[in-house]
């Protein structure tokens, strides 16, 4: 089944792409929630021609995202978390506590935006996470956990 996005959907795209799915999921889930249409003829065209108004828009998004991206670059951040034995810690480090400590520093990104490789983080030490600003703009961001301080 073929169908046209109308907002971003984790592991499946971005908002206004055409993407094939199994006939259930379309039905089911993205059409009755509203996240998408069914790619016809005529709404293959209407996106056709918003897609043609939204370039110039979507230049000066780019660039605001690569400042960002530029910004975050210089950041360095360090997650405090209490700590046992041998550097494990006690819960774990995830995307949520990422994005908090991006709000600390001024940058307001979303946790579903932000992926730690390897998942939730279970010992201190440096890590990277990937960080998605915009389809076209992703960045790789070293940050390190620390122990907390008594």
């Amino acid at each position: 089944m073929e169908l046209i996005l109308r907002q971003d959907v984790e592991n499946l795209g971005f908002k206004d792409d055409m993407v094939t799915v199994k006939n259930g999921y379309g039905r089911n889930y993205l059409i009755p929630q509203g996240m998408a249409v069914l790619a016809t003829p005529s709404a293959k065209k209407v996106l056709a021609e918003n897609l043609r108004q939204k370039a110039h828009k979507e230049k000066q998004v780019i660039a605001e995202a690569e400042k960002v991206a530029e910004a975050l670059k210089n950041l360095e951040i360090k997650i405090p978390a209490k700590v046992g034995e041998a550097d494990k810690l006690f819960g774990s480090v995830t995307n949520a506590d990422l994005a908090a400590a991006f709000e600390k520093a001024g940058h307001g990104i979303e946790k579903k935006y932000i992926a730690i490789k390897g998942g939730s983080i279970k010992r201190t030490g440096p890590y990277e996470a990937e960080i998605r600003l915009h389809r076209e703009v992703q960045v790789d961001f070293g940050f390190e956990v620390v122990p907390e301080k008594k």
